[in-house]
């Protein structure tokens, strides 16, 4: 889980209007930071495997998200994928 300071600055950089929380940019960004702070857990845990598979979960959601924002609006997707740093 996310600290709630580190979550609330993440939907503050990524929302697209005031009150937004739920937005694709949004959570792809929430995912990506999980997803980066169980990338580290693993390098001192290698056998947490049920772990694992919340992992595979996250980035399958992810990447779900990431296809539903590309094939509707392209420049928000390019914005998302410049600013998390996801593609090279």
């Amino acid at each position: 889980m996310l600290a709630t300071q580190k979550k609330t600055d993440l939907i503050q950089r990524f929302r697209t209007h005031e009150k937004d929380t739920g937005s694709p940019e949004v959570q792809i960004a929430i995912l990506s930071e999980r997803i980066g702070d169980l990338t580290e857990h693993f390098k001192t845990h290698k056998k947490d495997h049920a772990s694992r598979r919340g992992l595979l979960m996250l980035v399958s959601k992810r990447r779900r998200l990431l296809d539903y924002l590309k094939t509707h609006d392209s420049d928000r997707y390019r914005d998302v994928i410049g600013k998390l740093g996801l593609r090279k």
